[in-house]
């Protein structure tokens, strides 16, 4: 018997409840896969809430990795003892599942699996940003709003090793030194001098807004980025941004967006995955900690998330397991 965190209602945190489940056997194309550490990210939180109208009862989760116990008819690319994770996958709160092997990635021996769990879903979305989304040049000025999350982070340090010239945001001013240790420059939202701030660095406004927050910062990201500049809007965590469309024809702004399964397939893209693993592996990253949390603590994990107290990359895990 698998445990998994399953919610019978939207709502907060308290939501999320540990049951045992009979997994099963996988089926034609399917893998059965023991997960040894589970990535928690800002969509977990946005389905618990409804916003997707996630059918319920739901088993929440996008990002996980462990090792393959048994292969399902017709799987020819993975075997039991493969070490994968996978990513935009929902139901990664278990302790093992059944999944596609189409979805599943193999992990190099040189990431760890926690490593894996913790970057597979942020970090290809951190590209898809700076890649497809938006290709960063050398020389560009860019802002990063919400730069002391985990898209947010993994995106401001990417692009600076691009050579871009990176300002990012925090939500308070508390965030600012996580968010100065991956950006040239580290402002906070509430800054009542904010856009003289970005002045300073910009004169006539950024070439580039990331806004991974949406409608709460969306005002200040139309005022900082310049004529005929471009905003990239990813997962807005606080609503979708009312005040965009209008720039299109007043001032030529470029808006574009979209989400990472539309431009990173698991089963074709390997180079994509294989950037991520490189920089992971050059150390790009290394001043990224990873916050493990016991698989129980799913709620304080949620809740943690909530309260914007997470200084790392969260995961959850079972006690004494591999990382």
């Amino acid at each position: 018997m698998a445990r998994v965190i399953r919610m019978h209602d939207y709502g907060g945190p308290s939501v999320l409840r540990v049951e045992t489940s009979d997994t099963g056997e996988p089926g034609p194309g399917q893998v059965l896969l023991r997960q040894y550490a589970i990535g928690v990210n800002a969509v977990d939180a946005i389905m618990r809430e409804g916003q997707f109208g996630t059918p319920l009862p739901a088993v929440l989760g996008v990002e996980g990795a462990g090792v393959i116990q048994s292969v399902g008819p017709g799987v020819k690319r993975h075997s039991p003892g493969d070490r994968v994770g996978y990513f935009f996958s929902m139901g990664a709160y278990s302790t093992e599942r059944l999944i596609a092997a189409e979805s599943l990635i193999p992990i190099p021996e040189d990431i760890g699996t926690d490593q894996a769990a913790a970057f597979l879903a942020k970090g290809l979305t951190a590209w898809m940003g700076i890649r497809a989304l938006h290709h960063v040049r050398p020389g560009e000025v860019i802002l990063v709003q919400g730069a002391s999350g985990g898209v947010g982070s993994i995106l401001s340090r990417w692009a600076k090793d691009m050579g871009a010239t990176v300002i990012g945001v925090a939500g308070s001013k508390e965030k600012s030194p996580q968010v100065r240790a991956g950006s040239d420059h580290a402002l906070h939202a509430a800054d009542p001098d904010f856009l003289g701030a970005v002045r300073e660095v910009a004169a006539n406004g950024v070439d580039v807004v990331y806004d991974l927050v949406g409608q709460a910062t969306a005002e200040l990201s139309a005022q900082a980025v310049r004529d005929g500049g471009t905003i990239v809007t990813i997962g807005a965590a606080s609503g979708p941004p009312r005040h965009y469309a209008s720039l299109q024809g007043k001032r030529g702004i470029r808006l574009v967006g979209g989400s990472t399964p539309q431009y990173v397939d698991p089963s074709t893209d390997h180079k994509t995955i294989s950037e991520l693993f490189a920089a992971i592996r050059g150390g790009l990253f290394n001043d990224l900690k990873i916050s493990r949390y016991a698989f129980e603590e799913a709620r304080q994990a949620h809740e943690d998330l909530k309260q914007r107290k997470l200084s790392g990359l969260p995961i959850l895990k079972e006690v004494n397991q591999p990382v």
